[in-house]
């Protein structure tokens, strides 16, 4: 059986609507420390981050510099059907 993480859900959470696509940036507190970031698409697609960050705003920070930066395409994927 696997190990069992939990992990805190920040109260930091941030929609964004982009050229007719919407995504959630979520931010997490991991159970050794640090700090998670995961922008989930409408679809329920997930990008998550492998490396963990200082604080949930800089967490933040780092999910809406990447959505500006690279757009917000990158981070929607396949529909389900």
């Amino acid at each position: 059986m696997g190990k069992i993480v939990k992990y805190l859900q920040s109260n930091i959470t941030k929609e964004i609507e982009k050229d007719g696509s919407k995504v959630t940036i979520e931010v997490y507190k991991a159970d050794k420390g640090g700090w998670i970031l995961e922008i989930v698409d409408e679809g329920w697609n997930s990008t998550l981050w492998d490396d963990l960050f200082m604080s949930s705003k800089e967490a933040l920070d780092a999910g809406i510099t990447a959505i500006d930066e690279e757009g917000i395409q990158s981070f929607i994927g396949d529909s389900k059907a």
